[in-house]
């Protein structure tokens, strides 16, 4: 008995101060990186930060430090530690091929939180794929398309294509084409489309629509029609507005012509003519 508390005493006189001192590095280190976590996270939430994002880097700062903390401390018990970062370092190197492309859709996701080229509510079109932004993830972006079918876009597709969003800003243009007969009084077409303009409160004064001739066509006079209005009416307007010119423009005896062509037969010698 004796032998063994002369070897308990020897071992705590050797290596207790060792051992004090890496309990008083874990206890310490673990007490940092709680804070420093907490610091970043208050930084990243005065800077208006994704709540999402802000979590998984307050998780990310959280677990690194106290990786450096326990290697810290296994080094001050004199435990060769070398090889453990080592392995470490080749296990992370593993996961991280493993895991290519999650991992570039994860980096993708941060750049989406980061930089904000859209937010949930807005009409985009991603990759080549156009709908109401539902969810932005991590690793995935979820939409909403006009006929209600749900897409889910990996985040690395959404960066590496053109990123098209119709919502982002206050007004948008729509864009139509009016035609008339060449018989037609061009003036008093235009007076006609623009009173539906004006007759129309979601249409927005400033910038004022467009109403001009820009193309003489195979049968007809044609009128670019350019309102403005707001994201949210831009459909509703699309589709009011084309039905009401049309019935202003007859209300007014002016015509929307459809496509004519001279057809003449010949037979025997014979040339007829007809009109079609």
């Amino acid at each position: 008995m004796q032998n063994v508390a002369d070897k308990i005493y020897e071992y705590l006189a050797t290596y207790g101060l060792q051992i004090l001192a890496a309990i008083a590095i874990f206890v310490i280190g673990r007490w940092l990186a709680k804070l420093i976590a907490k610091l970043v996270a208050g930084a990243m939430t005065r800077a208006k930060a994704e709540k999402t994002l802000i979590t998984f880097v307050e998780n990310v700062t959280y677990v690194v430090l106290m990786v450096t903390v326990v290697v810290a401390a296994l080094a001050k018990l004199g435990v060769p530690t070398a090889q453990y970062v080592a392995v470490l370092g080749a296990m992370g190197l593993a996961i991280g091929l493993a895991l290519q492309g999650s991992l570039s859709n994860f980096a993708a996701g941060i750049l989406l939180i980061m930089f904000k080229p859209f937010k949930v509510g807005d009409f985009v079109e991603l990759a080549g794929n156009a709908g109401t932004v539902e969810q932005i993830h991590l690793f995935t972006t979820v939409l909403n398309s006009p006929d209600n079918v749900r897409m889910i876009i990996p985040n690395s597709q959404v960066t590496g294509a053109k990123i098209s969003n119709y919502t982002a800003n206050e007004s948008r243009r729509v864009d139509l084409k009016i035609g008339v007969s060449y018989g037609d009084d061009i003036k008093k077409a235009k007076q006609v489309i623009e009173s539906v303009l004006n007759a129309d409160v979601r249409i927005l004064k400033n910038p004022a629509p467009t109403v001009a001739v820009f193309e003489l066509g195979d049968s007809s006079v044609n009128f670019v029609v350019r309102p403005w209005v707001k994201p949210v009416d831009y459909w509703n307007v699309y589709f009011d507005v084309v039905g009401k010119i049309k019935l202003a423009l007859e209300a007014n005896g002016l015509t929307i012509p459809f496509p004519q062509r001279d057809i003449n037969i010949k037979t025997s010698g014979l040339k007829l003519s007809t009109g079609a």
